[in-house]
């Protein structure tokens, strides 16, 4: 009887668990095996997974943000492949993703992501690489002839087959890193450049290459020439100024190999009498005061350096050196230095655009070009008791955004302001056009020409029109296209407080939209004022209204005294005067948030099902044991021993008692076992089959 009952309340928990189950049930995907794979081209491989808590979700992998395959676990349509993957891909019935002869060029990182409606989304991330074994690698250097101070040499390598995974470059038994000794090492996939090579730079050099499935070591040697140096000038005495009389010596070393010759210039002429760059002179004269010029060369690459120095009488000019750079005609650039006073006048000069040079006030005028946008221009003011420098950098106007502001005017016209405003040097000038005229309407055009201000009350007379601005200086120009829009919203979110009472509302406009205020609008039922009471509105609790007006420069707003129990929606429409823009989309809150109708449907069909179901089997269960108790008042027969002990041995206590006497939930696996896989034999009585009702949230 015992056992009778028992299965009678088995049944019933398989009754009430089919009903309820899966309430509470979460998707959870797991990765089977490795999630950081390495691999040869050409094998085959499998990036497995695992789910649980739900059946059948769809399954989505991505690479990277791309979405690949796609397909519904137990679904017999055939999943959907991405063109290109369709050669490689395979999707196994579990929804794990399968590479065959898996290509280079296919490693990245893979994503699968599955969602069970209800029962929620969750992903899992994967990195797959593919390598090939190194062939045939080699190493060489470009150019073939390096020199000291070129811009560059680098070391290349190259092979037939292989795919690279970590690089190492050596230099004399050390590594290099990235960054080591400033900019003068660059490393890239495949090469090391040597940036501005020097004497210094001369050695062997080592390339390891590896990957998990094959590595290979090359050596290459590397000579740099170098020579002469910048030349070294000596005088002595060493005084601030000779007068005439005196006597003194200047040399001229440098280092390079092989040793540089040596001559000295004065007055464009070259003083040969002289040795091993050292020049004598004796008695000095004021003709012999000015430029003397030490040339050096070096016979094996040609490179030439040279030195100047002065010899004359002198006094220091007033401050220091002063650099400017103007427009001349927007076409042209007038390079400055002035450095006043001085007996004789400071001696001033461009290096950069030769040996011109001019006393006191020096201007130069350049070609406007590409080379000079950005690049510092030094002016050397060269005087005896002390030299001086001064720089100036010229610029092209830099990227920017127009930036368009919307307001009324006293006369209740919509007043638009584009300004365009560009850093450079020298200062940009701006011009505007509309609609690829070009706009000489001064009432239009700021005093500083960078703004411009258009007005009308109709806002799409506004949108007739494109505007451009140009801001432009010798060394070029840029210019903005601004495409008025009009009024318009880009991104609408709602935030709930905690209580349920208050929502704030958060937009964003176009940059070039034409906003002057914003109507944020409510379905529903009418707010519950501060003291309790329902606040009169108009329109039904299915029409959107207007609540609350918000004027253009607002990007948030507060809703207060919802009620928590009710559902609202709310959505946000630009305006610009009389002119409507296009609502957003509505977003909703409220405590049937996330519940669609067909799954309230199955809420309300799925609850008298269960009760009608859960009184049926109740009455089964009392008939069955008004029937037990009928038949045990019958006449007995003796049963001997042998049968009470068996019948003793099958009337088992149930073991998967919980603490407490509650009962484990069943376990549905093993019920769909088939009898030869049960640990015990089956019970005698069969229950009908159960009915499971399913709830969809």
């Amino acid at each position: 009887m015992k056992r009778r009952e028992g299965l009678c309340g088995q049944v019933l928990m398989i009754v009430l668990g089919f009903a309820f189950h899966d309430a509470n049930g979460q998707l959870l995907v797991t990765a089977l095996g490795a999630t950081r794979v390495d691999t040869l081209a050409g094998a085959n491989l499998t990036l497995a997974v695992s789910f649980s808590g739900a059946p059948d979700p769809a399954v989505t992998w991505f690479r990277g943000s791309l979405p690949i395959i796609t397909w519904t676990v137990g679904s017999d349509v055939t999943p959907d492949v991405a063109e290109e993957y369709r050669e490689v891909l395979r999707l196994e019935r579990n929804g794990s993703l399968s590479f065959v002869n898996v290509p280079v060029g296919f490693d990245g990182d893979y994503e699968v992501e599955m969602t069970k409606s209800g029962l929620g989304t969750d992903s899992f991330n994967f990195t797959l690489r593919v390598f090939e074994l190194f062939q045939n690698v080699t190493v060489t250097v470009l150019p073939d002839l390096i020199e000291e101070g070129s811009e560059q040499f680098q070391l290349q390598y190259g092979m037939l087959r292989g795919v690279v995974e970590r690089q190492l470059w050596f230099f004399n038994g050390r590594r290099i890193a990235e960054g080591d000794d400033g900019s003068h090492y660059s490393l890239q996939a495949g090469s090391l450049t040597v940036r501005e090579p020097s004497r210094n730079d001369t050695g062997q050099y080592m390339v390891s290459l590896s990957n998990p499935f094959s590595s290979v070591t090359l050596h290459l040697n590397v000579t740099v020439l170098y020579g002469p140096d910048e030349p070294r000038i000596q005088i002595n005495p060493v005084q601030d100024f000779y007068v005439s009389g005196d006597s003194l010596t200047m040399s001229c070393q440098a280092d390079g190999s092989p040793q540089p010759l040596v001559e000295w210039m004065f007055g464009g002429e070259s003083l040969s009498d002289i040795r091993m760059g050292v020049l004598n002179l004796t008695r000095v004269q004021i003709s012999q005061s000015g430029l003397y010029t030490c040339e050096l060369r070096n016979q094996m690459t040609g490179v030439q350096r040279q030195q100047t120095v002065t010899l004359n009488v002198y006094e220091r000019p007033q401050g220091n050196p002063q650099c400017s750079v103007l427009s001349e005609d927007n076409r042209s650039l007038r390079y400055g230095c002035q450095w006043s006073g001085g007996t004789p006048p400071a001696r001033l000069s461009f290096p950069d655009f030769g040996d011109d040079s001019s006393l006191e006030n020096f201007t130069l005028s350049v070609n406007a070009s590409s080379e000079l946008d950005g690049k510092i221009v030094i002016c050397q003011a060269q005087h005896l008791v002390e030299n001086g420098k001064c720089n100036v950098t010229a610029e092209s106007p830099q990227y920017f955004l127009p930036s368009v502001r919307t307001d009324v005017d006293s006369d209740g016209k919509i007043v638009v302001s584009i300004r365009c405003l560009s850093h450079a040097t020298p200062p940009a000038a701006v011009s505007w056009f509309r609609g690829g005229e070009p706009v000489t309407d001064g009432d239009l055009i700021g005093d500083d020409t960078t703004s411009l201000r258009i007005r009308h009350r109709n806002v799409s007379v506004l949108l007739l029109h494109n505007y451009t601005c140009t801001c432009r200086n010798p060394l070029g120009g840029r210019s903005k296209h601004v495409h008025l829009q009009e009024p318009s919203i880009s991104n609408f979110s709602l935030f709930p407080h905690k209580d349920g009472t208050i929502v704030m509302l958060t937009w964003e406009v176009p940059p070039t939209s034409i906003v002057t205020g914003f109507d944020i609008q409510m379905s529903g039922p009418a707010l519950v004022s501060a003291d309790g009471n329902v606040s009169q509105s108009k329109g039904s609790g299915d029409t959107f209204r207007t609540i609350l007006a918000k004027p253009g420069t607002a990007r948030s707003g507060d809703i207060f005294h919802l009620d928590p129990k009710s559902t609202y929606r709310f959505r946000v429409l630009p305006r610009a005067l009389m002119a409507e823009g296009q609502p957003t989309k509505a977003r909703r809150i409220g405590p049937a948030e996330g519940l669609s109708g067909p799954a309230i449907a199955g809420i309300a069909a799925g609850i008298p099902c269960s009760l009608l179901f859960l009184l049926l089997m109740c009455g089964l269960i009392y008939l069955f044991i008004y029937w037990s108790r009928a038949k045990r008042r019958q006449t007995r027969y003796p049963v001997s021993r042998a049968a009470e002990k068996v019948t003793t041995t099958q009337t088992q206590t149930p073991h998967n008692l919980l603490p407490g006497a509650a009962r484990s939930p069943p376990d549905y696996n093993r019920l769909r076992q088939t009898p030869s896989s049960l640990s015990v034999a089956p019970p005698t009585f069969v229950p009908p089959p159960p009915v499971r009702v399913a709830t969809t949230v």
